[in-house]
């Protein structure tokens, strides 16, 4: 996937930087496929996220053709898939390539707003 920034889980991991890791903060798992086209169209945004919830939010990305044991373990039937984790467990799920502000509405409920950079005084 074009950002190497996001961090992948995978079945060796899923369970400590997913699941282990949502008891602290929410994490949330960008479920893709290399040959999935609408997947590459989410990735900008998932990488915005990224930066924007940083230090509120974990995201990390799980290719399902690598790592299928958890991709069946959340029945993902569909991709792009968004899963978010509190406490061990799925508080949302967002299928598709959505909007941004979609998500963000989403993840409002468990994070907060966003972390947005101050904005400079107008002359």
């Amino acid at each position: 996937m074009a950002d190497n920034s996001i961090p992948a889980a995978n079945d060796v991991n899923f369970e400590v930087e997913v699941l282990t890791a949502s008891n602290a903060q929410p994490v949330m798992v960008d479920f893709w496929a290399e040959w999935c086209r609408p997947c590459h169209m989410l990735a900008p945004t998932v990488a915005e996220i990224a930066h924007d919830y940083a230090g509120k939010l974990k995201v990390m990305k799980l290719n399902v053709d690598e790592a299928m044991n958890s991709a069946g373990r959340y029945n993902i039937r569909g991709i792009p898939t968004l899963l978010v984790f509190s406490k061990g467990q799925v508080v949302e799920q967002i299928v598709g390539a959505v909007p941004k502000d979609q998500i963000t509405k989403a993840l409002e409920r468990h994070c907060g707003a966003a972390v947005t950079p101050p904005v400079a005084p107008q002359p």
